[in-house]
């Protein structure tokens, strides 16, 4: 499970180092994906097997459907991590994300996220303010 919130610096080379708690769980090879909100998302391999198998079952007959399994399945990229806990990123998920130096690494259960610091910082804010409405609605749910 990931947990937690880190931040870290993503080099001139597009290579950001996974917090130690993180790497053991993550294994020698990860996928990366476009997340929402303009992040990255970062699963071990069992996990984004799991994801891809349930997008693959999605119905092609909408539109948005269609965009939204592109949009995970096409824009990932299968990675190393190497000796000392670092990754390559892919140019196109870094812009994407718009990751330049300061990166925050957020841990979110079963998957890394990876923001722009700036964005994260802006998102948080947001989501804390509806923080109250939100918990009252997953209760609803019955998440808790």
């Amino acid at each position: 499970m990931f947990i937690g919130e880190y931040r870290h610096t993503i080099d001139s080379k597009r290579r950001i180092a996974i917090p130690a708690k993180f790497r053991k769980h993550l294994g020698e090879t990860a996928v990366v994906a476009k997340g929402l909100e303009g992040s990255l998302f970062i699963y071990t391999k069992e996990e984004w097997q799991k994801l891809a198998e349930k997008l693959g079952t999605l119905p092609v007959g909408k539109a948005s459907t269609r965009s939204f399994v592109r949009m995970m399945l096409a824009g990932a990229s299968e990675v190393e991590v190497d000796g000392l806990g670092r990754v390559l990123l892919p140019e196109y998920l870094t812009t994407h994300a718009d990751l330049q130096k300061n990166v925050v690494i957020a841990g979110v259960f079963n998957r890394i996220e990876l923001w722009n610091e700036q964005r994260w910082e802006e998102y948080k804010k947001s989501a804390q303010e509806n923080t109250d409405e939100i918990a009252e609605r997953l209760g609803e749910m019955g998440a808790f």
